[in-house]
C-alpha cells in the first residue's frame, strides 16, 4: 500500500453515496487541473463552463446576477448552484438589501385548534408515545427544543418547533418533506421526556427505557427483585407445548462457547426441565456471577406467549439473595457491590425490548445529542429535517434506520423483513423525503444502472439474459452477467430492457441524498472519526465492548462556525474522490486532487492568519481541512514518487513544508524531499534540505536519524569540512548475537519459516524465543513488539489518560483523549503524570498495576490490549526492569507518543535469578538472514541504551553446510 493511503481511509471511513457537489465537481472533473496561483476569478469561469448533467441542457438559459459578487451567470440551476458554492466558499456574506436567487415563499405558521392539537398529542401517545413503559424517544428531540411561543427566548432563537411550522428557508420542502402531522407537543412535557443529557452515565443504554424492575409489596426490595426480562436463542422440542403462567428455572452453562457468562432457561413445567433458551447477554453477564457463587436464587414463570414460534418469549423471573450468617466482612461487601451492580443494570436497561429496538433508540440518542450540541452547524432547512424524522412511527424510523446502517445502496421492498416492521409498505411510503422509490413505472436511467441490476441475484440476471435477443447464456458467473447486461443497456441494443430491468427488481428503495449527507454529517460530529458508527452503540449493549468513564467539559467548540465544518467535509470529499481514483488506478484524477489540495491549502492557511482572535486548542487541528489536505498531498507524493514524477514530488513536498509548520509528518517530508532531490541530480540542494531537517524541532525519532546519516553521507569534503557534533552517536555499537536456524523457505520478500529447536515450524521471532529460553539463559519472554508496553502505559497512567482536562473529551466512545498523541498531552497533565511516575520510580508499579487491572479490565483504552497479555507476564515485565527505568521509559512515551509508539524491538524478555527476589530484563531486535533496522528501530535502540536497558540485535541466519 502506498504511503499515507492506510491512514487516508482510516480518516474517510463510511464512503458517502451521493455525488460530489455541483463546485466541487467543477473544479475537479470539468475544468483542468486549477493551478497553484489561481484566483477566484478563474475558479468562477470554471464553474460557469461547467456542463450541465443533463447533457448541456442550460445551455440557452438566460443570464441573472449573481446575489454574492454581481457577477453575470447563466440561469440554469447547475451554473447558479456551482457559482454560489463557490462564491459562499469564500466567505463573503450577502447584503441584507441584495435579493436572493432562491427567493422562498413565507407560509403563514399554522394554528391548531387547542383541543385539536391535544387529541393528536394523545393519539400519538396512545399509538407510539408509549413505550416500554416510558415516554417515547421520538417525541423527545420535539420537546427538548420547544418553547413558549411568548417567550423572549423564542423570538431571538428559532426553535426546532418552528422551524416545523414555516420557516423562510423550508417552504418549498414543506408539503413534500414535512410529515402534516407535526404538532408542537406540550411544553410540560418536557421534563418527562427522558432526553438524554451529553454528560449523562447512561447514554449509552438510551435514557429513556423504563427500569424494568417491580419489589415484591411483601418482601425488602434490597433482597429480593422480579425482573421482567425475555428467553432469546430459544430451541423448543416437538413432545413440549409452551403455556402461559407455568414455571421456569435458570441454570448456568459455563462451558458455553460464544459467551461463559450464559444462563439457560429451563422448561419446570416438563418432568425432564428442557432447555427453553437463553437470558439476554445484558442480564446474564451481571447475574452469572451471583449464580457462580450461590448468592442468589432465581425462578420465574412465562409471562406470555409470542405472536411467532421462535420470537422471544417474555418472562418474569424472580431473584432473591440468599442468606448466610458464617460470611465475614470482606464476603459481604462483595456479595453487596455484585447485588448492587446487577440492580443497577436492571434499572438502567431495558431487558424486554427486543433487541432490533436497540437500532431505533440509538439512531435517536445520537440524533438527539448532535442537534442539542452542534445546532450552529446546520441550517434551518437542515434542522427542519432532521427533526422532521421524530415525527415518524416506530416502523418508519426502524426501516430508516435499518437500510441506513446496510451497504445498499438499493433494497427491494419485498426481501425487506424485520420482526419490529409490521408493514414494510406503509413504512417506505411515509419516509417520503428520507428516501428514494424505484418503482415499476419509473426510468432506472436516472439513477446508476448497476447499483439497481446489484440486487438481483444469479438466476433473476440468468433468466433476465434469456429474455434478450442475443444469446448470453454462456455467462456463468455473477460478474459476467452483471457485465453483459450493462453492455447491453448502454448500447441501446434492447429497448425493452429498462422495463424488464424494473420488472424483476421490484419497488426498490435507498436513502435519499440529502438524508445520507446530513445523517453522514450527524454521525461524524458524534463519533469525531470515521472508524466508528452505529455499530459502536450496538456493541456496547451487547457488551462486547465498554467504553472508560470520563468527563466531557468542553469549553470551546470544534467548529465554531458552520463554513468550518463545510470546508471541513469539502476537504473529505476530496480524500475520498482521491481514494477512489487510485482504486480505479485513474493517475490523472489523482494529480487533479493533489492539485486542488495544494491550491486549497495555500489559499486557507493565508484566509485563517490572525483572522481568530481566541485560537482553538492545538490538538483540534485534525478537524480542519488544512489537515486533511496534507494527509492528500502526502498520498500524492507517494503517487509521484511510484510513478518517478520527482519534479512534482518536490514541488508539494514544498508546498507541505512551508505552510504546515508544526506537522506531525514534518520528518518524513524533509526526508523524502532530501532523497527526491538528491534523485534529480541536486546533492548540494539535498544535503541542505537534510541539515535544516536535523534542527527542525518538529522532526523526531526515526526521522531524525534518517537525516543525521544523510548529512553524514552527503556532507563529505570537499562540501562539508566540519563533522557534526552527533556524528560519534550514531556510530555507537549495538551488540549482537547470532544463531543459525534451518529455513523451509528463501524465497525473497517471502516471511521466513523454520524449523524451531522442537522440530516445529515457527517464524525468526519464535526462533529467538527458543534460543532465548533454552542455550541463551533461561530467559522467558514474549513477542510483542512495542504492544506490551503500550498496555503498561495504558495501566499504569489510566487515571491520567482520563483525568478531566478541558476540550479532550466530546464523545462517550472515546478510547483516550484528543491531545493523546500530541505535545499538549504532557503539558496539560505534567503535575498528574510526574506524580504517578514518582511511584513508579518508588518501587509501587506492580501494586498500581494490579489495581488498574482489577477495577478496569475489559475496558478499551488507546493501546491496551486485555487478551494478548497477562496479568502475571506484566508483573513480572515490571518486576524485572526496575522502577527507576520503567520510568523513563513511560515518561518518553508520555512527552511524544505518537513518534515513539512503533518500532520498538520485537522480544521483551525477563527472568527471575534467585529467591531473593533478583531479577533482570532485556530487549531484543530480531533480524532474519536478509533483514536490516530500519532506523526507527535504531532510534529506539538508543534511547533505550541511553536509559540503562540491555538491548540487543539477534540476528538469525542459515545453518552452514556441512562439509
Amino acid at each position: 500500500m502506498l504511503k499515507g493511503r492506510e491512514s487516508l481511509v482510516r480518516l474517510i471511513g463510511r464512503r458517502r453515496r451521493s455525488p460530489l457537489p455541483a463546485s466541487l465537481a467543477a473544479a475537479l472533473l470539468s475544468s483542468p487541473a486549477p493551478s497553484h496561483q489561481a484566483d477566484d476569478a478563474v475558479a468562477s469561469e470554471a464553474a460557469d463552463a461547467a456542463p450541465s448533467p443533463g447533457g448541456g441542457a442550460g445551455a440557452g438559459a438566460e443570464r441573472v446576477a449573481c446575489p454574492v459578487c454581481g457577477e453575470s451567470i447563466r440561469g440554469s440551476d447547475y451554473n447558479v448552484n456551482a457559482h454560489l458554492d463557490i462564491c459562499l466558499t469564500r466567505g463573503a456574506k450577502r447584503k441584507l438589501t441584495q435579493s436572493s436567487l432562491l427567493d422562498f415563499r413565507f407560509s403563514k405558521k399554522p394554528t391548531v385548534d387547542p383541543t385539536l392539537a391535544s387529541l393528536n398529542n394523545d393519539d400519538e401517545a396512545t399509538n407510539k408515545g408509549v413505550t416500554d413503559g416510558g415516554i417515547s424517544s421520538d417525541t423527545a428531540f420535539l420537546s427538548r427544543n420547544s418553547s413558549d411561543p411568548g417567550s423572549p427566548e423564542d423570538s431571538a432563537t428559532p426553535s426546532l418547533t418552528a422551524c416545523l411550522h414555516g420557516s423562510p428557508d423550508i417552504s418549498k420542502m414543506h408539503d413534500t418533506c414535512i410529515p402534516s402531522n407535526v404538532v408542537s407537543p406540550n411544553t410540560e412535557n418536557a421534563e418527562n421526556d427522558g432526553a438524554v443529557e451529553k454528560d449523562s452515565p447512561h447514554m449509552l443504554s438510551a435514557g429513556t427505557a423504563s427500569a424494568s424492575i417491580d419489589a415484591c409489596p411483601d418482601t425488602d426490595s434490597s433482597t429480593k427483585v422480579v425482573v421482567a426480562t425475555v428467553i432469546v436463542g430459544r430451541r423448543f422440542r416437538e413432545n413440549i407445548e409452551l403455556q402461559e403462567g407455568v414455571g421456569i428455572t435458570v441454570l448456568r452453562d459455563p462451558q458455553n462457547a460464544k459467551d461463559p457468562d450464559a444462563i439457560k432457561v429451563l422448561y419446570a413445567g416438563s418432568e425432564c426441565e428442557q432447555m427453553l433458551g437463553y437470558l439476554p447477554r445484558e442480564l446474564a453477564k451481571v447475574l452469572a456471577p451471583l449464580l457462580d457463587k450461590h448468592f442468589v436464587e432465581c425462578e420465574g414463570v412465562v409471562a406470555g406467549l409470542p405472536e411467532q414460534k421462535l420470537d422471544n418469549v417474555p418472562i418474569h423471573l424472580t431473584c432473591e439473595k440468599c442468606k448466610d450468617d458464617n460470611e465475614g466482612y470482606e464476603d459481604l461487601r462483595y456479595r453487596q457491590s455484585l447485588w448492587e451492580n446487577f440492580l443497577g443494570v436492571v434499572r438502567n436497561g431495558n431487558l424486554q425490548r427486543p433487541s432490533s429496538a436497540r437500532y431505533q433508540e440509538n439512531f435517536n440518542t445520537m440524533l438527539t445529542d448532535v442537534m442539542a450540541n452542534h445546532t450552529h452547524l446546520f441550517s434551518d432547512k437542515e434542522t427542519s429535517f432532521l427533526g422532521s424524522f421524530n415525527s415518524l412511527s416506530n416502523d418508519g424510523q426502524r426501516l430508516f434506520v435499518r437500510i441506513y446502517s446496510r451497504k445498499g445502496p438499493w433494497f427491494r421492498v419485498r426481501s425487506i423483513s424485520y420482526r419490529e416492521i409490521s408493514d414494510v409498505e406503509h413504512a417506505a411510503m411515509e419516509l417520503k423525503c428520507y428516501i428514494e422509490m424505484l418503482s415499476c413505472t419509473d426510468v432506472p436511467s436516472e439513477y446508476d444502472i448497476e447499483e439497481i441490476l446489484d440486487v438481483l441475484s444469479v438466476p433473476e440476471m440468468k433468466e433476465m439474459l434469456k429474455e434478450l435477443p442475443k444469446d448470453n447464456t454462456n455467462c456463468t458467473r455473477r460478474h459476467e452477467m452483471l457485465s453483459t447486461l450493462l453492455s447491453v443497456y448502454n448500447n441501446g441494443t434492447c429497448t425493452t430492457l429498462p422495463k424488464r430491468i424494473v420488472k424483476w427488481t421490484g419497488t426498490c428503495i435507498k436513502t435519499s441524498n440529502m438524508a445520507d449527507e446530513l445523517l453522514w454529517r450527524v454521525q461524524r460530529l458524534f463519533f469525531l472519526n470515521g472508524d466508528q458508527d452505529l455499530s459502536s452503540f450496538l456493541l456496547v449493549d451487547l457488551g462486547l465492548v465498554k467504553f472508560p468513564d470520563y468527563t466531557c467539559s468542553i469549553s470551546h467548540r470544534i467548529f465554531q462556525e458552520r463554513n468550518d465544518l463545510l470546508e471541513y467535509e469539502e476537504a473529505i470529499r476530496v480524500a475520498q474522490f482521491m481514494d477512489e481514483s487510485l482504486d480505479n488506478d485513474n493517475i490523472e484524477m489523482v494529480s487533479r486532487c493533489t492539485d486542488f489540495s495544494e491550491n486549497r491549502l495555500c489559499t486557507m492557511l493565508k484566509d485563517k492568519d490572525g483572522s481568530l482572535a481566541e485560537s482553538p486548542p492545538s490538538f483540534y487541528s485534525c478537524f480542519s481541512p488544512t489537515w486533511i489536505y496534507s494527509k492528500v498531498l502526502t498520498l500524492g507524493v507517494s503517487v509521484y514518487e511510484r510513478e518517478r514524477r520527482y519534479a512534482d514530488a518536490v514541488r508539494t513536498l514544498k508546498i507541505l513544508l512551508s505552510n504546515v509548520s508544526s506537522g506531525r509528518r514534518r520528518g518524513y517530508w524533509t526526508l523524502r524531499l532530501s532523497v527526491d532531490l538528491e534523485h534529480m541530480g541536486r546533492p548540494n540542494e539535498s544535503l541542505s534540505t537534510a541539515e535544516g531537517g536535523v534542527v527542525d524541532p518538529w522532526v523526531r525519532a526515526g526521522s531524525k536519524i534518517a537525516l543525521q546519516k544523510r548529512v553524514l553521507r552527503l556532507g563529505k569534503p570537499p562540501r562539508r569540512w566540519k563533522v557534526p557534533s552527533y556524528a560519534d552517536s550514531l556510530r555507537r555499537n549495538i551488540k549482537e548475537v547470532n544463531i543459525e536456524g534451518r529455513p523451509l523457505n528463501c524465497e525473497i520478500g517471502a516471511k521466513n519459516v523454520f524449523y524451531g529447536y522442537d522440530g516445529e515450524r515457527c517464524g525468526v521471532e519464535q526462533l529467538a524465543l527458543q534460543y532465548y529460553a533454552d542455550g541463551g539463559g533461561g530467559w522467558q519472554g514474549t513477542h510483542s513488539e512495542g504492544g506490551i508496553w503500550m498496555t503498561i502505559f495504558g495501566l499504569l497512567m489510566w487515571d491520567v489518560i482520563f483525568s478531566e482536562v478541558c476540550d479532550v473529551f466530546h464523545s462517550k466512545f472515546q478510547t483516550a483523549p484528543l491531545d493523546f498523541e500530541t505535545d499538549d498531552f504532557y503539558k496539560s497533565r505534567k503535575d498528574l503524570i510526574e506524580s504517578q511516575l514518582g511511584k513508579i520510580q518508588d518501587g509501587m508499579a506492580e501494586e498500581m498495576l494490579i489495581s488498574s487491572w482489577e477495577l478496569h479490565q475489559g475496558t478499551s483504552c488507546r493501546g491496551v490490549n486485555w487478551d494478548r497479555h497477562s496479568m502475571a507476564d506484566l508483573r513480572a515485565v515490571v518486576a524485572c526492569v526496575g522502577g527507576h527505568r520503567l520510568a523513563l521509559l513511560l515518561r518518553h512515551l508520555a512527552l511524544d507518543y505518537r513518534s515513539w509508539s512503533g518500532g520498538m524491538p520485537d522480544l521483551l524478555l525477563w527472568r527471575f535469578l534467585d529467591e531473593r527476589g533478583g531479577a533482570e530484563a532485556k530487549l531484543a531486535e530480531v533480524k532474519g538472514p536478509k533483514d536490516q533496522l530500519s532506523e526507527q528501530q535504531r532510534a529506539w535502540i538508543f534511547v533505550l541504551m541511553d536509559f540503562g536497558f540491555d538491548v540487543e540485535v539477534c540476528k538469525v541466519s542459515l545453518v552452514s553446510k556441512r562439509r
